[in-house]
């Protein structure tokens, strides 16, 4: 008798379990974008140029290296931060540094950012740095694009596909 005590017991905390389960997977709602106002996604991941530029080699110099150290150029590891700036109707709406990843800073800057703007048409410009020139862009981009309210807008990055795509 004692048995089917525990038993009842047992599936009344699993089925009381399952409850808040199936309770918790649907409430309370959760809301990705705001419906009153659109939104940009900065997203993008590159590295920068070198901080120093790589060395060619002479032929004498590559043939003192170790068989499998022998290459045409040297470099150095370590890159410079990269820099974007993003402007929205001619005014600026943001404009980051992002440093190189990696233990000795050889890695791709990353830039995640994501802003709120209200809905409407506004002309966009993007613009990236990386290299070491004190002023001026590396690569521009400027777009119109209507934003609608609840929805985003994605920023990318890819040098090897033409630079900024917004979509």
């Amino acid at each position: 008798m004692a048995n089917v005590y525990a038993v009842t017991l047992q599936a009344l905390a699993y089925l009381g379990l399952m409850a808040v389960i199936a309770y918790l997977s649907a409430s309370p709602a959760y809301n990705y974008a705001s419906s009153d106002v659109a939104a940009i996604k900065l997203s993008l991941s590159h590295p920068a140029d070198r901080v120093k530029p790589c060395v060619r080699l002479t032929p004498e110099q590559i043939a003192e290296l170790a068989p499998n150290m022998r290459l045409a150029e040297q470099c150095e590891r370590e890159r410079l931060p990269l820099t974007v700036r993003l402007e929205i109707d001619g005014k600026l709406l943001a404009q980051i540094e992002a440093l190189p990843s990696g233990l000795w800073n050889d890695g791709p800057a990353s830039v995640y950012e994501r802003f709120e703007v209200e809905p409407g048409r506004h002309a966009i410009t993007a613009k990236l740095r990386q290299s070491a020139r004190p002023d001026g862009w590396d690569f521009t981009h400027a777009e119109d694009v209507t934003l609608e309210a609840g929805r985003y807008l994605t920023i990318t990055f890819r040098a090897e596909a033409g630079g900024f795509r917004f979509r």
